[in-house]
Parts: C-alpha cells; sequence; structure tokens
C-alpha cells in the first residue's frame, strides 16, 4: 500500500479549483475561483509557484491551448489533475472528514452563548 500524499491548505484550494473548473483550468481563471470561494486573495507568483510544484509531483498536467485571438495573443497553459492528482484530493480531502468528524466548536470567549 502506497503512502497518501496529502497536500497543503493552498495545494488543496488549487487542486479543487482545477478540478472544479475542468477545461477551462488555466492560471487567471484558477485565482478567480480561489478568489471568489475562499473570500481570499490569491498572488498570482504563489499560485504559480504551486502549480508547478504539482505538476513536478505530477499531480497536475499542463497543455499549451491555442494564442489568443489577439494581436500579440500569448498561449495559455491549462491544467487538469492526474489520476495521481485525484487521489491526492480524495485522501486529502477524506483526512479533512475525518479531522473534522465528531468536532464541536466551543464559544469565543465573551461571545454570544
Amino acid at each position: 500500500m502506497s503512502r497518501a500524499r496529502y497536500l497543503s491548505e493552498f495545494e488543496l484550494h488549487v487542486m479543487l479549483a482545477v478540478n472544479r473548473l475542468g477545461d477551462d483550468a488555466y492560471g487567471g481563471s484558477i485565482r478567480r475561483e480561489i478568489e471568489a470561494r475562499s473570500g481570499r486573495r490569491v498572488w498570482i507568483g504563489p499560485l504559480y509557484t504551486a502549480l508547478a510544484k504539482l505538476d513536478d509531483q505530477r499531480l497536475v498536467a499542463a497543455r499549451m491551448g491555442d494564442p489568443l485571438p489577439v494581436r500579440g495573443g500569448r498561449s495559455r497553459r491549462y491544467y487538469r489533475l492526474t489520476a495521481a492528482g485525484g487521489r491526492a484530493l480524495r485522501d486529502s480531502l477524506a483526512m479533512l472528514d475525518r479531522m473534522r468528524d465528531g468536532v464541536r466548536l466551543r464559544p469565543e470567549p465573551g461571545g454570544a452563548r
């Protein structure tokens, strides 16, 4: 049995966005997806660093798209989950489910009860 590869919080956000976006998962769309769903600002540099790391680990695969149909249009790099990436995502989500099973949040000190 192989050892599960658990994702960091940010890697989990990236992988969930790639999974949700399907064929439209490129840097800008991944960034917007994470920001919209998490309410947190995502800087493009750390996002591309995470994508490169996930690609190196073969958890995502990248392909170049056609150039954008504007003068000087650049090609986008699109990402998809690999089979190993899907397993890592499922393992990390299952681990989170196990960790929060039965957890009752305590009231904040001084807050309403």
